[in-house]
């Protein structure tokens, strides 16, 4: 897949998530009770919202890329057989979102031969549409991004989520957050993790780390930051950050102050 290709479907998801931006906006304070469900507990809920914009991308990419693969949140999950596999989250932050709190937002990503080539993340009520393409550099809106210099702990605003299993799963990250809370400048939680990643590509966030994530959540923003400039794997250092289950994002030089903490804190040093 050459640029030109990868920017033909950076156009394709562009348009495609901002129509399911606007289906969200539409359900926005107006959901009836009865059209939210529940899926792994209490925290984990799911919304007509979620699944009417999940149908329209599903929709768009089988009519316009009929010869790939999807992977989707809630409905959609083709088998895994070597084909481009678009991996979508049509409301990441769905919590936020049913508290009218404007950090939410649509998340796609296009990985080819286990390598992202696509992504676009749309945040509807923020009215930002973060993109990137392999070998094109990370964009928000027509202005190019770039991750913020900072290369210390204590000079850094990190962010991070917590699972909605938090109190079944090992590790919680509460011990994690409570070691950088104590040498970091701050740390903020956003309840977004595709939001967390961008903010990291475009420099408002220093560095992110998080547990227990899904593809969906990671796919579109990983190419974000690696296209500004910074450096993405697992919470061990290792490549397997999209279905690893943990991320650590950052700027090259925080990365690896990041990643060394992280280590310290999991061996009880």
């Amino acid at each position: 897949m050459d640029l030109a290709e990868r920017q033909q479907l950076l156009a394709l998801a562009q348009d495609a998530a901002l129509e399911a931006g606007e289906i969200l906006v539409g359900h926005l304070g107006h959901l009836d009770p009865e059209a939210i469900g529940l899926k792994t507990n209490y925290r984990d809920l799911v919304t007509a919202a979620d699944l009417d914009a999940e149908r329209v991308l599903v929709d768009r990419l089988r009519k316009a890329c009929p010869g790939h693969a999807i992977e989707a949140e809630e409905e959609t999950r083709d088998a895994m057989d070597g084909r481009p596999r678009w991996f979508l989250d049509p409301l990441d932050g769905t919590v936020n979102f049913i508290h009218r709190l404007p950090c939410f937002a649509v998340s796609m990503g296009l990985w080819v031969d286990g390598q992202p080539q696509v992504s676009v993340i749309h945040a509807p009520v923020l009215g930002e549409t973060f993109s990137a393409v392999r070998g094109g550099g990370a964009w928000l809106g027509d202005r190019p991004m770039k991750v913020s210099p900072v290369e210390t702990i204590r000079d850094a605003v990190l962010a991070t989520g917590f699972a909605y299993r938090r109190s079944e799963l090992n590790p919680s990250n509460l011990e994690q957050f409570a070691s950088f809370f104590h040498e970091a400048r701050g740390l903020r939680r956003m309840g977004s993790a595709a939001l967390d990643l961008a903010f990291v590509a475009d420099g408002r966030l220093d560095g992110y780390w998080e547990y227990h994530l899904s593809p969906h959540d990671v796919a579109a923003g990983g190419l974000l930051v690696l296209e500004a400039g910074g450096s993405v794997t697992d919470v061990g250092g290792g490549e397997d950050w999209l279905r690893g289950g943990s991320i650590v994002a950052a700027g090259p030089a925080l990365h690896g102050a990041m990643t060394s903490h992280l280590a310290r804190v999991g061996t009880g040093e």
